[in-house]
C-alpha cells in the first residue's frame, strides 16, 4: 500500500507544469547524504549528471518532474563508494591469471595451475597470484622443486597474495639468469644451502616480470573493463590505482573519453626519475573521471614476506629487520622534487622503521600545517612516538581495515605482543587530523567494500573471530567508517568539492543496497549486496 501511495503521489506531482525537468528522480529511499552533518533524506533529483535537489519526496516532486523514476522501496542509498587504495589494473590482470587465493597447500596450488594450463594451452608462461604460506600447514616459503615436478619445461611465475614475493620454477630461474650471486637493491633472492629456492622478495621479482609476455592494447582494454565490472558490482564508483605507468594512464584516459570506461579513477604514478620528470613537465591532469595528481612511492615491503622494514628484528626471524626498497637518499630526492611541485606523495609504509623514515621526510619538506594532503599508504605498524607526526604536518593515513583481520592470526609472531599493539591503530590515526581514507588494496584483499566496513567497525573475520574483536582500541564507528569510504576518501583525492556525498551540485554517483550498513547486524555486513550502482546519474550496474 505504501509503495502504491508513493507511485500515485509521484505521478500526480509529475503532471504539474510548474516543475523543472530532471533526468532522474529517486524517491522512497533511506538516503545517507554523508554531508557535514551526516543528514538523511528520502529523495533526490538529478540533472546533467549532478544532484540538483536532495530532500523529501514532497519537496523533490514539487520542484522537479522526470520520465525516469526510481522507487527505492525504502532501501538504503549512499554516495558512490570509494576504494582509496587498490590495484585496479592489477585486478584485471589477476582475472586473466591462475587464481591462487585461499589455497591451503602447495598441492592445491598445483591442482589449480594444472587446470589453468589445460584451459590456456596457448600460454607460454603460467602466471598466477594469491598464494600465502601463512595459510598452509607448514608456514614456510615454498621451493622451486614443487613447481619443477609439475612443470619442468614451462616457466612459472606466481605472485604472493600481497604482491611482495614471487615463487618461480627452475625454468624461470634459467630464463632470468638468476644465480646464487644475483643481488638486487631493495629485493632479495632467497637462498637455501647456497642456492636460489625459487622465491624472490620485492624488487627481485622484476628480474622475472620483465620476461613475462607483454599484453596487447586489446588485452589491456579487456582487463580494465573486467575490473570495472567487478567494481561496479560492489558499488565502487571511484578507485585509487596505486602505482601505474604513464602509458597505462594515457590508455585509460582514451577509454574514458570514448565512454567505454565509465568508472572514476585516481591513478598514482609509479615513482621513478623518468616518470617524475615527465609528469612534472606535464602537470596535474584532471578530467571528469580521471584525476592524475599523485605519485606512488614504495618505502618497504610487506609483513607477511618479512620485507616490511622494522626498527627492531622480527620476533620470528631475529636475523633480519626487513629492508627498504630504495635508499633513504633516493627516497628524499623524490620527496624534495614532489615538494616543489603540485603533486601529492603517497608512500607505501608497512614497518615502523619505514613509517618513521617517511613521516620525518614528509615533515622536513611540508614544514608545518599545510594542504598538500600527502598520504602514508597502509600506515600499518607505526610506533606510538611517531603517530603525532601525522597531526603536526597534516599527513593523511590511507589504510586498509581488512589487512588487520587478515594479518591478526600471525602478526604477533612477526612483531611480538608489545609491538603488535602499534599495528592497525586506525582510531589513533583518525584522531590526528579527523580523517582517514579507506581502501582494500585489492587484489591483495577481496574487492568488497563491505569487508572493509565490517573489519573497521568490528575487527573480526567472516566467522566473527575473535570474539569481541581484534585490538578494538583501533576500531571506528559505523559513521566514521562510511565517511572513510566516501567523503574522507574524496578529500584524500582533492575531490570533496564535487564527489563523496549526496549534495546539490555534486556528481550523481550513488548506490542502492539491499541492507542498511548503519543498522544491519554485524554478522550480515559482509554479505550485503548492491542492488544498483550509478555514476553521474547513469545506471552502470543492476543486480538481476
Amino acid at each position: 500500500m505504501k509503495n502504491y501511495f508513493y507511485a500515485l503521489f509521484a505521478a500526480f506531482l509529475a503532471s504539474c507544469s510548474s516543475q523543472d525537468k530532471a533526468d532522474l528522480i529517486v524517491y522512497n529511499a533511506a538516503v545517507y547524504t554523508v554531508d557535514s552533518t551526516f543528514s538523511k533524506a528520502s529523495a533526490f533529483a538529478i540533472k546533467d549528471g549532478k544532484f540538483v535537489l536532495v530532500g523529501d519526496s514532497a519537496s523533490v516532486f514539487g520542484a522537479y518532474k522526470s520520465d525516469s523514476l526510481v522507487n527505492a522501496e525504502g532501501k538504503a542509498v549512499y554516495p558512490g563508494l570509494y576504494d582509496a587504495h587498490a590495484h585496479f589494473y592489477g585486478l584485471g590482470q589477476m582475472l586473466d591469471q591462475a587464481d591462487l587465493v585461499d589455497t591451503k597447500s602447495p598441492d592445491e596450488i598445483i591442482e589449480r595451475l594444472k587446470k589453468y594450463q589445460s584451459e590456456h594451452p596457448e600460454a607460454v608462461w603460467i602466471i598466477g597470484r594469491g598464494w600465502d604460506q601463512n595459510d598452509w600447514p607448514v608456514k614456510e616459503f615454498p621451493t622451486k622443486e614443487i613447481l619443477d615436478k609439475a612443470f619442468p619445461d614451462q616457466p612459472v611465475y606466481l605472485a604472493r597474495i600481497d604482491g611482495h614475493a614471487g615463487w618461480i620454477n627452475s625454468k624461470a630461474l634459467q630464463l632470468a639468469k638468476i644465480t646464487a650471486d644475483t643481488k638486487v637493491e631493495g629485493g632479495l633472492v632467497v637462498l637455501k644451502n647456497g642456492q636460489p629456492t625459487g622465491v624472490l622478495i620485492d624488487r627481485a621479482q622484476q628480474l622475472v616480470k620483465t620476461l613475462n609476455p607483454t599484453p596487447t592494447k586489446q588485452e589491456i582494454t579487456s582487463r580494465l573493463l573486467k575490473a570495472q565490472q567487478v567494481c561496479f558490482q560492489y558499488g565502487l564508483t571511484n578507485v585509487g590505482d596505486a602505482g601505474v605507468e604513464t602509458d597505462l594512464i594515457d590508455h585509460i584516459d582514451s577509454l574514458q573519453k570514448a565512454g567505454t570506461l565509465k568508472i572514476r579513477l585516481y591513478p598514482m604514478v609509479r615513482v621513478g626519475q623518468e616518470n617524475i620528470e615527465k609528469m612534472l613537465k606535464k602537470g596535474v591532469y584532471v578530467t571528469d573521471r580521471l584525476n592524475v595528481r599523485s605519485f606512488k612511492i614504495y618505502a618497504d615491503g610487506a609483513l607477511g614476506s618479512r620485507g616490511a622494514c622494522l626498527l627492531k628484528p622480527y620476533s620470528d626471524a631475529p636475523e633480519t629487520t626487513g629492508f627498504l626498497l630504495y635508499s633513504p637518499a633516493e627516497l628524499e630526492k623524490w620527496i624534495e622534487q614532489l615538494a616543489n611541485s603540485e603533486f601529492q606523495a603517497n608512500t607505501h609504509c608497512i614497518g615502523d622503521s619505514a613509517n618513521r623514515l617517511m613521516l620525518n621526510l614528509y615533515a622536513k619538506y611540508l614544514k608545518g600545517k599545510n594542504n598538500r594532503r600527502w598520504r602514508i599508504e597502509h600506515a600499518q605498524i607505526v610506533d606510538a612516538a611517531d603517530v603525532p607526526t601525522f597531526g603536526k604536518f597534516n599527513i593523511l593515513p590511507s589504510v586498509q581495515p581488512t589487512h588487520a583481520t587478515s594479518d591478526m592470526y600471525w602478526a604477533v609472531e612477526r612483531l611480538g605482543k608489545e609491538r603488535e599493539k602499534n599495528g592497525y591503530a586506525f582510531q589513533a590515526l583518525l584522531q590526528q587530523n579527523g580523517k582517514v581514507t579507506f581502501g582494500t588494496d585489492f587484489p591483495v584483499e577481496a574487492v568488497s567494500p563491505f569487508y572493509t566496513f565490517h573489519s573497521a567497525v568490528y575487527r573480526q573475520d567472516a566467522k566473527g573471530f575473535p570474539e569481541g574483536g581484534y585490538q578494538m582500541e583501533g576500531a571506528l564507528s559505523r559513521e566514521e567508517t562510511l565517511r572513510g569510504m566516501t567523503i574522507w576518501a574524496a578529500y584524500g583525492n582533492f575531490e570533496e568539492g564535487r564527489l563523496g556525498s549526496i549534495e546539490p551540485g555534486k556528481a550523481a554517483d550513488f548506490v542502492i543496497l539491499e541492507k542498511d550498513l548503519l543498522t544491519a547486524p554485524a554478522n550480515e555486513l559482509r554479505d550485503v549486496k548492491v542492488l544498483k550502482t550509478y555514476v553521474a546519474g547513469e545506471k552502470v550496474f543492476e543486480r538481476k
